[in-house]
């Protein structure tokens, strides 16, 4: 027997008095180091003689880890098993476990003797364990409407205690139904470590209204709660409406290409369908569309789709093609004579209502009417025929013939030019030459609508009688004209400027002669005012004249 177990049987057999302690609980972590204190972690008496610790077997027996006495810096670890390299001593008397496990989980008393007591304190040890890992295994791919569909196996391995696991929906807890909602838990122990792993099982019944829901298993622990949510499932059901669109441009015109497409509210969609083409069924696979090319008025009626699986669920719809054809007589190029009839006449044929309309060289008209055609009549006329979606047009080109015929013979001379500029207009087409009986200096010409005008430039040194000609295929036409000397025109305009000189200046005589005359009698009146004025004074009378002399001097005032 060693020596502090000699000392302890001793100090019993003499009476010392023992007391122990109700038992303290410890919460350590798995893995971690256990820190179980002694007396609550207290100081020991000052006549402390040793420490020493020691725990409670599985078969209910005492065994001795360590004792440490008070005058020895180091304790002795009196441990044989597995704790001999996982327990020591602090400087508070604590027991230290490193590599916390399950196995921990026992009662460890401390054991304080001192000169006159010996005080047990037992202390408890629980040790806890999140669970390492929480994960959904066997994820359902789809869910299926109104057939209960495994969502998934939440797993909350290696804990201690146990976790327990719960699921919800859109943040909402789900509760088991037995119908909709499934949830079977299972809790399964290792051995070795004594871990506890959890599984729970969803299983749920899906509707239309669960697309787009968000599952999430959650593990709760004492250490830690984990929440796992899942992507969105898509939700799988059966269509139970079909629709057929009409795919072209609005409105539906001959020519066009129409496509058909099939539709069906089913997850996932239908793959496969039958186009009821006339009298024709069509299967399409891996498409929902069947397309009609160069459509004519002959396809306007009813079409039909359905599923290729399930030939009850169809849908129709009706096709209208709107077609327009124009015929016009005449067309192309039309060569008439002045003063003959032409007839025009548009014919169409439309699903509906049309517009008509008529253009000349650009221009809105009228519908044409040619009684008695004129060359005013000659144009491009388009006539255009349309309905919504559709446009036709069609066009002739009017061409009015006739011989030429001259419409006016001008000259003129601009100021003191040494020349004169002949104007010879004439209607006529095809488009007429020009013949001048006189030597031509300059000369141009323009032609249009039919109209012809020809400039020449003559300088006559005599006088002239001057003849334009015009012809073309139809027929000719004369006219003359009198053209005076332009040296002759010069003198004339000379002398008219050198009496109008004369005429100028004689004028200018009279009123300046006029002027004169004024004048002086003016001065004479001055005159004559200012000595009757001195007269008047000298006499001191006054100054009054008869009326005879006032007249007279009234008359001369008027004279000058």
């Amino acid at each position: 027997m060693d020596s502090p177990a000699f000392l302890l049987l001793a100090l019993v057999s003499a009476g010392t008095l023992l007391r122990v302690w109700g038992t303290e609980t410890v919460t350590a972590l798995y893995g971690e180091t256990i820190t179980v204190p002694c007396n609550g972690g207290a100081l020991p008496p000052t006549d402390v003689m040793f420490i020493k610790w020691k725990y409670e077997k599985d078969d209910g027996t005492p065994g001795d880890l360590l004792i440490k006495q008070a005058h020895k810096d180091k304790a002795t670890v009196q441990a044989t098993d597995d704790y001999a390299q996982r327990v020591s001593i602090n400087d508070k008397f604590s027991l230290l476990i490193t590599q916390a496990s399950l196995k921990d989980q026992k009662t460890f008393t401390c054991m304080v003797v001192s000169d006159v007591n010996l005080m047990e304190y037992p202390v408890s040890v629980i040790v806890h364990k999140k669970p390492s890992s929480v994960d959904i295994m066997d994820k359902s791919e789809v869910l299926q409407k109104d057939k209960p569909t495994t969502v998934g196996t939440c797993v909350a391995a290696d804990a201690n205690p146990a976790a327990s696991i719960t699921w919800k929906k859109n943040g909402k807890p789900l509760v088991v139904d037995g119908k909709a909602v499934v949830i079977t838990s299972s809790m399964k122990l290792d051995p070795a470590t004594g871990l506890s792993t959890t599984s729970s099982t969803l299983q749920y019944t899906a509707t239309k209204g669960d697309i787009g829901a968000v599952f999430a298993c959650v593990s709760t622990h004492e250490l830690t709660n984990q929440e796992i949510h899942l992507e969105p499932f898509p939700i799988y059901y059966p269509s139970e409406n079909v629709s057929l669109q009409i795919v072209s441009k609005k409105p539906i015109v001959e020519g066009d290409n129409v496509t058909l497409k099939c539709q069906a509210d089913g997850n996932p969609p239908p793959s496969a369908f039958f186009f009821h083409i006339k009298d024709q069924k069509m299967l399409v696979e891996n498409a929902n569309n069947y397309t009609l090319t160069t459509i004519s008025r002959e396809a306007t009626g009813e079409y039909k789709c359905s599923l290729a699986d399930n030939e009850k669920m169809e849908a129709s719809k009706s096709i209208v093609v709107n077609y327009l054809d124009l015929k016009l007589n005449p067309t192309g190029k039309v060569v008439k004579t002045l003063g003959d009839t032409l007839s025009v006449k548009a014919e169409k044929s439309t699903s509906g209502d049309a517009m008509i309309s008529w253009t000349k060289n650009g221009e809105k008209v009228k519908e044409p009417e040619f009684s008695k055609l004129t060359y005013a009549d000659a144009g491009v006329y388009i006539c255009q025929v349309s309905i919504p979606g559709l446009t036709r047009h069609q066009s002739f080109e009017l061409v009015v013939e006739g011989k030429p015929v001259i419409t006016s013979l001008t000259k003129q001379r601009a100021g003191d030019a040494q020349y004169k500029v002949l104007t010879c207009e004439a209607k006529g087409v095809p488009e007429p030459s020009f013949q001048w009986s006189v030597n031509i200096t300059n000369e141009e010409s323009s032609y249009i609508n039919g109209k012809a005008i020809h400039k020449i430039t003559v300088i006559p040194k005599v006088n002239l009688t001057v003849t334009c000609s015009v012809s073309n295929k139809l027929g000719s036409d004369v006219m003359t004209i009198n053209v005076s000397s332009v040296f002759k025109d010069d003198k004339e305009g000379k002398g008219a400027q050198e009496d109008s000189e004369d005429q100028a200046k004689l004028i200018v005589g009279v009123v300046v002669g006029l002027l004169i005359v004024a004048a002086i009698m003016g001065l004479i009146y001055w005159i004559y005012m200012k000595n009757s004025r001195q007269g008047s004074w000298a006499t001191g009378e006054k100054e009054v004249g008869t009326s005879e002399e006032s007249k007279k001097l009234e008359e001369n005032n008027h004279s000058v």
